[in-house]
């Protein structure tokens, strides 16, 4: 009973401790979450619409970087390519190295003969405005769409181009996982290409990385919050105490 932390004085040295440890904790944590999504994810402003709806023009993504051999089927990367262009552009995979891609079979795009469900292209727009012939892509490079197919200069119009008009691996340099402002959040899931060999790729830790900030600043206000609140909590307790005094 005569423990010192059952009395205020042990209350309060041990609250001030716990407080010390969550702002320490908060600390690493916040500044943690910041240093490793710094070294994991580049941000990119997207100059088109080329990538609506799922990405609009002067829209802010997280893109992971990742070596161009990670790149699946459905992913959304930026890369650049000196036939098309100086800037990093923006587009989704849709076929790699060994695939048969063509369009259009009933409105949609074909990989290896198989009808590809594209869930993020507008609503009734086919797979591509014009018929893109069958193409095997060659290894070590990608065939890459604008889901905005209609204005999107992306492989179909490159067909010309060396590998017709397919991408290098190695010009990949990062995956998009979020648009980061506004905040549409993280990218859904191209399930149209979980079926064919390889399936999809996973999103990279970005969701553990921001609860990591959120939970290390929420633990940073609340532990630094603890003092004042517990000063005022104890100079009301030492009034209401001689308020009872003198009124015994």
């Amino acid at each position: 009973m005569t423990s010192a932390a059952r009395t205020p004085q042990g209350r309060g040295r041990l609250g001030s401790k716990l407080s010390g440890i969550a702002v320490a904790l908060g600390c690493v944590l916040f500044l943690g979450g910041f240093v490793w999504g710094a070294l994991l994810y580049q941000p990119y402003t997207v100059p088109t619409d080329s990538m609506s709806p799922t990405i609009s023009a002067g829209d802010r993504v997280l893109a992971e970087r990742i070596d161009g051999s990670e790149v699946r089927r459905g992913d959304v990367v930026v890369f650049k390519d000196k036939n098309w262009g100086d800037l990093p552009m923006v587009k989704r995979v849709v076929a790699v190295g060994g695939d048969r891609v063509a369009c259009c079979t009933d409105g949609k795009l074909t990989v290896n003969g198989k009808q590809i469900d594209e869930t993020y292209l507008k609503p009734g727009e086919p797979a591509a405005t014009s018929g893109i012939p069958t193409v095997t892509v060659p290894e070590g490079r990608l065939f890459l769409l604008g889901d905005e197919r209609s204005g999107s200069l992306d492989s179909s119009a490159h067909l010309k181009d060396v590998g017709h008009g397919t991408v290098e691996r190695a010009n990949v340099d990062a995956r998009v996982d979020a648009v980061a402002w506004p905040l549409d959040g993280m990218l859904p899931s191209p399930d149209g290409f979980a079926d064919l060999p390889g399936g999809t790729s996973q999103p990279g830790p970005l969701r553990l990385l921001v609860g990591a900030v959120v939970l290390g600043a929420v633990l940073v206000l609340g532990g630094a919050a603890y003092g004042p609140i517990a000063g005022r909590l104890g100079r009301r307790r030492a009034g209401t105490e001689r308020e009872l005094a003198g009124v015994g």
